[in-house]
């Protein structure tokens, strides 16, 4: 039977436009396709096509005479976190005299960019509070018991004041990502790390994520991919040419297959090529951390002299330096919080009250 195979959503908010593209299954001379495009219950634009083959591709204006509700002076159409809009797609296919297979989609209008030393999102800078989510549950360990339950666990994060999660050393279940985008919560993307460097690494990572990207391309809650994290599977990227050319492919790569997103090549510390300087610092309240924090500040004057020079471990690798990213500091915290016994269970440092607890937070 003729059917969709596959749809790529590619927005663009400057223009106005989504490119929609994808592939027929079963193709017969004469199939058609056709797109309702809708937001809430109005509808925007049907479009209908005769492909000559499998494959097919539409630009839609899609803002159109629409662009005061682009979302620059209020919610618009738009999607960020505050306001998750989305718009529906019908899709239909037809072979000659009959309806073969009917789909519902999505898509969200969102961008995202850095200038400045800033992270924008559509346009305006945006300040992203994450939680790092490793995602285990108690029933079932890294899968969840429930779709409620991935609704739950964004609902509670963002009635915390989070606005997103850095998906930590795994490929997060399409259940959540549908939720973070119906929902409003931005998504880091990543995998899980290898443990050594080689060949075979490689070339399964470079496989792992043009799947990755092939899969959870149109979720427009995700912005960030993290193909690589504190050097894990690439030990000796610091200094070895070899494992930094590697992290620099990673980064091309997924560029090459995504140009919608920013990628990270390496979290935490030693980067290549990296759209964000993402530091890790699990230091908190130490008070010698601070003193050490405070005399670079006040000798070398910026955050980016510091990157530049820092006190405890090189932020990039041998042979690049700063070139004025964002400085996110993208780990810290993990404080165990105990007033019974501020020793009990695990943290990096302990708590047992609450201005002990704000204090090294």
């Amino acid at each position: 039977m003729t059917n969709l195979a596959s749809v790529k959503y590619v927005t663009d908010i400057d223009k106005g436009i989504v490119e929609i593209s994808g592939e027929i299954d079963n193709f017969v001379s004469g199939t058609g396709v056709t797109a309702n495009i809708k937001f809430g219950d109005e509808l925007l634009t049907k479009i209908t096509i005769y492909p000559e083959d499998s494959a097919f591709e539409w630009s839609i204006n899609i803002l159109g005479n629409h662009i005061f509700r682009m979302g620059y002076h209020n919610e618009g159409w738009l999607w960020t976190p505050e306001h998750p809009n989305l718009f529906t797609v019908n899709f239909e296919t037809t072979a000659p005299n009959a309806v073969t297979d009917k789909v519902s989609s999505y898509f969200g209008m969102r961008k995202i960019h850095t200038a400045n030393g800033m992270t924008y999102l559509n346009n305006r800078p945006y300040y992203q509070k994450l939680v790092l989510n490793q995602g285990y549950w108690p029933e079932g360990l890294l899968t969840a018991p429930s779709d409620e339950a991935f609704q739950k666990d964004i609902s509670l994060a963002k009635e915390m004041g989070f606005n997103g999660a850095r998906i930590h050393q795994k490929v997060e279940d399409p259940r959540y990502l549908y939720w973070a985008d119906k929902m409003g919560f931005i998504c880091w993307g990543e995998c899980a790390a290898a443990p050594v460097f080689t060949r075979k690494a490689e070339t399964t990572l470079y496989k792992e994520w043009l799947e990755i990207i092939e899969r959870d391309y149109n979720h427009p809650s995700i912005v960030t991919w993290v193909p690589i994290n504190e050097s894990w599977g690439v030990p000796q990227v610091h200094i070895d040419r070899q494992q930094q050319h590697f992290t620099q492919a990673m980064y091309h790569l997924i560029h090459s297959l995504d140009t919608t997103r920013l990628v990270q090549s390496n979290d935490g510390w030693a980067q290549t090529e990296t759209d964000i300087c993402a530091v890790h610092n699990y230091a908190h309240g130490a008070k010698d951390d601070k003193e050490t924090y405070d005399y670079y500040q006040e000798t070398l004057h910026s955050w980016e002299s510091i990157i530049r020079n820092p006190p405890v471990w090189d932020i990039f690798a041998e042979g690049f330096t700063y070139q004025g990213q964002p400085i996110l500091l993208t780990e810290f915290g993990g404080i165990g919080y105990n007033k019974q016994d501020a020793d009990k269970g695990w943290g990096y440092t302990g708590a047992k009250s609450d201005e002990e607890f704000i204090s090294e937070y």
